[in-house]
């Protein structure tokens, strides 16, 4: 990739990033809208969560990793410190595949 190249792409992520403040004024979206976009951020994250933890490649990741964000996020549910559901969540994966899972 060219210097140039990233140099635009650097301006344009930029603009993006400071039109949202300097829009915010200007523009009044309806309650609904808020509502749909909050549900929307959620759904995204919902979706990365699923396509990063059950697929590896281009084939299925295998149990061990799915049940080790599942029990991290049965962690982070339950108000667990960050750290202690990071370490819950690799411990968990990593003893189902030393297991075999």
């Amino acid at each position: 990739m060219t210097l140039t190249a990233v140099l635009v792409l650097a301006v344009g992520t930029y603009a993006f990033r400071l039109a949202g403040p300097l829009l915010r004024d200007r523009f009044t979206l309806p309650a609904k809208a808020n509502e749909l976009m909050s549900m929307s951020a959620t759904v995204l994250l919902v979706a990365l969560i699923a396509t990063s933890s059950l697929t590896k490649g281009q084939g299925f990741a295998g149990w061990a990793l799915p049940i080790g964000v599942l029990v991290g996020g049965l962690a982070a549910w339950r108000k667990a410190p960050f750290v202690v559901v990071v370490i819950l969540a690799a411990a968990t994966t990593a003893g189902l595949r030393f297991l075999g899972v």
